[in-house]
C-alpha cells in the first residue's frame, strides 16, 4: 500500500553526469608499515586532481576494503562535494574486481582512471583527450611518457608502419630525469634503472600536427567507456600482478596504447613526495597567476639572499 504521490514525481529533470568521469581506485588497509604514509600520498592525489583539471569531469572513488581512517575521510569528502560517486567494498575485491566495477558503473563516456597515488600536474587532461579523440581506434593514453616492453604495444607500430601519413621514430628520447623518476617510483633499483635505460627505446609517432609515445601504463590511463566495457569481465584470481591483462586484451583487439610526450602525471609510490615536487605541482594554477612572487623589489631581494646562501654552502674558497 501507498500512502500519497511520491514527490520525486514533482520533478522537472535530473542532473546529467559530465562527459569525463575520473575513476580512482583506493586499498589503504592501515596505516603503518608499507601503508604507514599511504592516506597522505591519496589526500594529495585528490589534491592535485582538483588543482590542476580545469576539464569538467565527476570524481567515482571505489575503496577496495581499506580501514576506518580511510573511508571515513573519503566519507567526508563525498559529503564536502568533492566526490560524486563513492563506493565502500567491505572486502577488497582485487584490481581486476574493482576495475569490472568502475568501468561499469562510470557514468561518463570517457573514463579517466588512476591507482589513488597518482600526483597529477596541469594539462594532463586536455592534452590526454587530444591524442584519445584524434588518433584512431585508440585503446588507452597515459598522461606521463614511459618505456614499457614493445610486445604490449606492437598493434600501435604495426598501424604507425602501415598507415600513411604516420611518422615513427625510435630512438632514446626520453631524458634521464623523466626515466629514472618513474622507474626509481615503482622500486626499481638505481642500478637497474640505469641498464634499462641504456639498452631500452622509445618510439615516438607523429599525426598530423600531434605526437605520441607508443605504449601506455595500466595505473593511469584515459579510455572510452565502450572499450574498457567490451573487455569485460576482468577474470584475475590475484588482488594484483596480473593487471597485464588490460594492456594485453586492448593490444590483441587492435587497440593503439598511446602516451602524451610530457610527464603530466606521477606516480608517487607508497611515500609522499619531496617537497619541491608538490610545489611545483599543487595548486600550479594559482601560483603562477600570484603576481606577488614578481614584484620587483621582493625579486631583488629574495634573489641576493638565494645567492649568498649558495655562496655559503657552495663556495670552495
Amino acid at each position: 500500500m501507498r500512502v500519497g504521490q511520491n514527490p520525486a514525481k514533482s520533478l522537472q529533470q535530473v542532473s546529467k553526469p559530465k562527459r569525463v568521469t575520473v575513476a580512482v581506485v583506493t586499498y589503504i588497509p592501515f596505516l603503518s608499515g608499507y601503508y604507514a604514509q599511504s592516506l597522505d600520498v591519496l589526500k594529495l592525489s585528490l589534491r592535485s586532481l582538483r588543482a590542476n583539471t580545469t576539464e569538467s569531469y565527476d570524481l567515482l572513488v571505489f575503496d577496495n576494503g581499506s580501514g576506518e581512517e580511510t573511508q571515513s575521510y573519503l566519507r567526508d569528502e563525498y559529503s564536502k562535494g568533492n566526490i560524486q560517486f563513492l563506493t565502500l567494498s567491505e572486502q577488497n575485491l582485487g584490481k581486476g574486481g574493482a576495475w569490472n566495477f568502475v568501468f561499469s558503473a562510470a557514468p561518463g563516456d570517457i573514463v579517466a582512471y588512476a591507482d589513488s597515488d597518482i600526483l597529477f600536474r596541469e594539462g594532463w587532461l586536455s592534452q590526454s583527450l587530444e591524442i584519445l579523440e584524434s588518433f584512431p581506434k585508440v585503446g588507452m593514453v597515459t598522461g606521463r611518457p614511459l618505456r614499457s616492453k614493445e610486445k604490449y604495444f606492437s598493434a600501435t607500430l604495426n598501424w604507425a608502419e602501415q598507415t600513411d601519413g604516420v611518422g615513427v621514430e625510435k630512438g632514446q628520447f626520453l631524458p634521464w630525469h623523466v626515466f629514472s623518476a618513474h622507474s626509481l617510483s615503482c622500486g626499481v633499483s638505481l642500478e637497474q634503472t640505469e641498464e634499462w635505460f641504456q639498452t631500452s627505446y622509445d618510439y615516438r609517432l607523429s599525426f598530423g600536427s600531434l605526437t605520441a609515445y607508443a605504449g601506455a601504463a595500466h595505473f593511469q590511463f584515459v579510455a572510452k567507456k565502450n572499450v574498457l566495457a567490451s573487455l569485460l569481465p576482468f577474470e584475475m584470481d590475484k588482488p594484483m600482478g596480473q593487471v597485464r591483462t588490460l594492456d594485453e586484451n586492448l593490444n590483441e583487439k587492435g587497440y593503439l596504447r598511446l602516451m602524451i610526450s610530457d610527464p603530466l602525471v606521477v606516480h608517487m609510490g607508497n611515500v609522499m613526495p619531496a617537497q619541491a615536487e608538490v610545489s611545483a605541482s599543487i595548486d600550479y594554477i594559482q601560483k603562477t597567476r600570484n603576481t606577488l612572487w614578481k614584484w620587483p623589489p621582493l625579486k631583488k631581494m629574495l634573489l641576493y639572499f638565494y645567492n649568498r646562501i649558495f655562496q655559503i654552502y657552495f663556495s670552495t674558497k
